[in-house]
C-alpha cells in the first residue's frame, strides 16, 4: 500500500517538474537528415524560460554537418518555420512572429550574430536564449513563450528545443526568408543562371583581382584576402571558401556583389521593360550531388500580396486558431521570366562565374537595398 501511495506521489511531482509542451508546438523530424534531428525525442518546451543554462549533456550533443546551404522560411500566415538543407525539408516547427502593432518584417535576411544567452537591449534585458539575429534594429530568431498566435515585438520566437537544435546546426550567412504565406524552393535551370567556370582556388597569390568598371568609370577592386606575414603557403593551408551573394535591383537597375558580407562591386545591369515587375526570387547554388556535374540551382519565389486583405482576415480569425497555408510552390514561370529580362554585363558575369560555390545566391528584386544592409549584414531585402 506504502509503495503504491509513493509511486503516485513521485509521479505527480514529476509531472510538475516537467510540464507538458505546448499543443501548438509542431514536429517534423526527418530520418534521412541524420541523428541530430531525427534520434532525439523533442524536448518538453517550458513556457518560463528562466535563464539557467540547460544541462552540458545537452549542449554537447553530436552536431549534424549540413549537406549544402541551409535555408530558414518562416510562414506568417502558418506561424511556422521550415529548415530547408541542400533544398530538401529536413525539420519544422511553430513560431509566434509580430503583433500587429509590432509586425515581423517580411524579405530576405540572414543570420547576423548568434549568441547562446542573449537579452534584449531594447525591452528590459528580456531573455533571448539561443538567438540568431537578421537586422541590427533588432529582429531575431529565439526560444520563447509560443501561445499559439502572433504575440511578439517582432521577432521570431521558436520553441526551445528547434532554437537549440537550430542554434547548432547554423552559421554566420545562413539564409532567411520571411513571407507572408508558406513558401518552397525548388530546382530551376535557366541559361541566363551564373556557371561556375574552371579556377586556381579564390584566395591564392595568383588569382586575379576583381575589377569591374561602373557608369562613372570608375573601378571597383576587390582582391582576395592577403596571408600574414610568414604564413604557410596557400597549398599547405587552403583558404576558406566564402559564398557570394549578387543582388539585382529594379529599382536601382543595378547589380551589387558581396562576399560573406564584404562588398565587392556594382555595375549597372539592363532590365527589359522596365515599369514592368520582376517580383522578388532568391536563386541558391546547391551542393552537386556528383564532383564534376553542372551547377544546381534552386529558387524560392515570394509572391507580393495585399496586405489589406489579409489583415482583414486576421481581424476575422480568433487568436487561437491558425489556418495552415497551402506552400507557394513558384511555377518557375516567373522566375525566368525575371531572367530572362536582366542583362548583365559580360565583365561582370565572368567575373561573378569565377567566384561562384554552393551557397551563392542571386536575388532579384523591384525593391532595392534596405537600410538594413550594412557592412556587416549581407544583401537585407524589406518586401513590405
Amino acid at each position: 500500500m506504502c509503495s503504491a501511495v509513493r509511486a503516485t506521489l513521485l509521479a505527480a511531482f514529476a509531472a510538475c517538474i516537467f510540464p507538458i509542451g505546448t499543443a501548438h508546438a509542431k514536429f517534423v523530424f526527418w530520418p534521412q537528415y541524420g541523428s541530430w534531428w531525427s534520434d532525439h525525442a523533442p524536448l518538453r518546451h517550458n513556457h518560463q524560460h528562466r535563464h539557467a543554462k540547460p544541462e552540458s549533456a545537452k549542449e554537447n550533443q553530436p552536431q549534424q554537418t549540413p549537406k549544402g546551404p541551409l535555408q530558414i522560411i518562416i510562414s506568417i500566415a502558418d506561424q511556422r518555420v521550415s529548415l530547408y538543407d541542400n533544398g530538401t525539408l529536413v525539420a519544422r516547427s511553430s513560431v509566434s512572429t509580430g503583433v500587429r502593432r509590432h509586425p515581423t518584417p517580411l524579405g530576405v535576411f540572414s543570420v547576423l550574430e548568434k549568441e547562446r544567452w542573449h537579452r534584449s537591449n531594447i525591452y528590459s534585458g528580456a531573455p533571448m536564449p539561443y538567438m540568431q539575429r537578421i537586422t541590427w534594429s533588432g529582429i531575431a530568431l529565439h526560444a520563447g513563450e509560443l501561445p499559439g498566435y502572433p504575440a511578439s515585438h517582432g521577432c521570431i520566437r521558436l520553441t526551445n528545443d528547434f532554437a537549440i537544435r537550430l542554434w547548432h546546426l547554423t552559421k554566420r550567412g545562413a539564409r532567411v526568408i520571411i513571407a507572408r504565406q508558406d513558401v518552397v524552393p525548388v530546382e530551376i535551370t535557366n541559361p541566363h543562371l551564373f556557371v561556375s567556370k574552371p579556377k586556381t582556388a579564390f584566395g591564392s597569390p595568383e588569382s586575379p583581382a576583381i575589377a569591374v568598371a561602373d557608369n562613372s568609370n570608375k573601378t571597383a577592386t576587390a582582391t582576395a584576402d592577403s596571408q600574414g606575414a610568414g604564413s604557410a603557403p596557400s597549398a599547405v593551408a587552403p583558404q576558406k571558401v566564402v559564398p557570394i551573394s549578387v543582388f539585382v535591383s529594379r529599382k536601382l537597375s543595378r547589380l551589387f556583389v558581396r562576399r560573406g558580407f564584404t562588398p565587392l562591386f556594382d555595375v549597372p545591369v539592363e532590365i527589359q521593360n522596365l515599369e514592368e515587375p520582376l517580383g522578388t526570387h532568391v536563386f541558391t547554388v546547391m551542393e552537386s550531388e556528383n564532383e564534376g556535374s553542372a551547377v544546381r540551382w534552386s529558387v524560392v519565389s515570394i509572391p507580393e500580396q495585399s496586405t489589406s486583405a489579409n489583415s482583414a482576415k486576421q481581424r476575422k480569425a480568433p487568436k487561437q486558431q491558425i489556418v495552415e497555408s497551402v506552400p507557394s510552390v513558384p511555377s518557375s514561370h516567373d522566375a525566368n521570366a525575371a531572367l530572362d529580362r536582366l542583362a548583365v554585363p559580360p565583365d561582370a558575369v565572368e567575373q561573378i562565374s569565377e567566384l561562384l560555390t554552393p551557397g551563392s545566391s542571386l536575388i532579384i528584386s523591384d525593391y532595392g537595398i534596405s537600410s538594413e544592409t550594412g557592412p556587416d549584414t549581407n544583401f537585407i531585402v524589406l518586401t513590405h
